[in-house]
């Protein structure tokens, strides 16, 4: 026998999202900038504007980021661009759809030896076409790259990541949830 109403996971939604509102660009800015391992390595956003679908993210050449041979780490320039496309993406298609990475690949090209940038972008077009190609049900995997660029604008790395896209009603991941979702 179940004693909560039936419209319960509705009100907890909507409370949730009273208590904790959606991220802002400042607040979003303000806790990944204040994440843990972003910290250590150095990573700091520098503009997120997920409404337009960009965010910019540098990292300084550290202590707590430089390898054997004192270029920047590859995992910490991985971490400049693992999160922000599925959240851009999860923010601009809104919470009837899922978003996943599905997969990642870095190509290095020429050692870290300074403060990098990795900026990234996704076209206002992209969210049309993937709206249209999710309409039926079917899942749809869509490639971004990433360079990520020295103080003189020269290709450090280049990260290719795939994301994995569906309607909600035709994914098992239909509880996944998000501060990013917007109430129904």
């Amino acid at each position: 026998m179940n004693l909560l109403p039936k419209n319960f996971e509705s009100f907890k939604r909507k409370t949730k999202k009273n208590i904790m509102p959606l991220l802002s660009p400042h607040l979003l800015k303000l806790r990944i900038n204040t994440y843990a391992p972003y910290v250590g390595a150095g990573i700091k956003v520098e503009h997120v504007n997920l409404d337009h679908g960009l965010c910019v993210v540098s990292m300084g050449l550290n202590a707590m980021n430089k390898n054997i041979v004192g270029t920047q780490f590859g995992g910490s320039l991985y971490s400049m661009v693992d999160p922000f496309y599925m959240t851009m993406l999860m923010h601009q298609l809104g919470s009837s759809y899922v978003v996943w990475d599905k997969s990642s690949h870095i190509e290095f090209i020429a050692p870290g030896k300074t403060r990098v940038t990795a900026r990234m972008k996704i076209p206002n077009d992209e969210i049309a076409t993937i709206r249209d190609l999710a309409e039926q049900g079917e899942a749809v995997f869509r490639d971004y790259k990433t360079d990520i660029v020295d103080d003189q604008q020269k290709i450090i790395a280049t990260v290719t990541k795939t994301v994995y896209i569906r309607l909600r009603k035709h994914s098992k991941s239909k509880n996944q949830s998000s501060p990013l979702d917007t109430v129904d």
